[in-house]
């Protein structure tokens, strides 16, 4: 199954067209995408019925498939090579930080650079589809409602401001958590252990890695997370970058207005962002 977010209504993807869930429900299920996490369970067991599409599908009005999660967790240094190229040891455990809420975006559009020092990348994202409190990595999967294409866009300095550097802030400008085009269940996204991930500036291949070199997997991150928090339906897991991202050149290199980042993760879709100044 394949969900999105049409123009703030929550849809069913099948190829061109979509059933949009308010209408072909009857209103069993609301229209918000956000709603659906909370009634996983009933609601996929509905859509198993098949439900007829009602419309076609605009990728053009498409929003984030999780636009108001009440967590958002991210891991750094989840790929080996990343963290050489940031000169920095594997961790032996997670390393989590937040992007807050307000930083969510959809799958295009145009992103605000607040400075010179803006940085791309591509990561897997997990969308928690039932409250997990103490779940073990074997049992995990059963609390995930599909993955989808994530950006992890960080503002450099900001992020190494101060002893410890804090990531947060640096990673929670506005647009600067794109999400999306669609959230692809497990029966339909492949094996999560080894899918490709690319990221491109102008065309020009800056990331091209795989999951399978991830140093936590998915379930080890949800058993790590839940062992500490309960994570709720609907909050996103951005589990890391593979090696390629700006900082890491020689010379580093940044994004600039007017350059054009897709964002493809094999088999869940592809993300289309344009930079640009800010407002005078």
């Amino acid at each position: 199954m394949r969900l999105a977010n049409q123009g703030g209504r929550l849809v069913i993807v099948t190829g061109d067209k979509v059933v949009d869930v308010a209408t072909a429900s009857e209103g069993r299920f609301g229209p918000d995408p956000q709603a659906a996490y909370e009634a996983w369970d009933d609601f996929t067991a509905w859509v198993a019925q098949g439900p007829a599409p009602t419309g076609d599908l605009d990728e053009g009005t498409l929003g984030p498939i999780s636009p108001r999660p009440r967590q958002v967790f991210a891991i750094g240094l989840n790929y080996a090579d990343h963290a050489a190229e940031s000169g920095l040891p594997l961790p032996e455990y997670p390393m989590v930080f937040t992007k807050f809420v307000t930083s969510i975006a959809g799958p295009s559009g145009d992103i605000v650079l607040p400075s010179t020092n803006v940085d791309w990348e591509v990561e897997l994202v997990a969308v928690i589809g039932r409250p997990a409190t103490g779940v073990r990595a074997a049992d995990a999967w059963d609390y995930v409602a599909g993955l989808a294409v994530g950006q992890d866009i960080s503002e450099r300095e900001v992020q190494r401001r101060g002893q410890p550097p804090q990531f947060s802030l640096a990673k929670s400008y506005p647009g600067f958590g794109p999400v999306g085009p669609y959230l692809v269940t497990l029966d339909e996204a492949g094996d999560p252990s080894d899918l490709a991930l690319t990221c491109t500036i102008n065309g020009e291949v800056m990331q091209d890695g795989s999951t399978s070199s991830m140093v936590f997997s998915i379930p080890e991150l949800i058993e790590y997370l839940s062992g500490v928090c309960t994570l709720l339906p609907g909050d996103l897991i951005f589990t890391g970058t593979p090696p390629g991202v700006g900082m890491g050149r020689k010379p580093p290199r940044y994004l600039a207005p007017g350059d054009v980042m897709e964002t493809t993760i094999e088999g869940l879709g592809t993300m289309r962002h344009r930079l640009i100044s800010p407002a005078v």
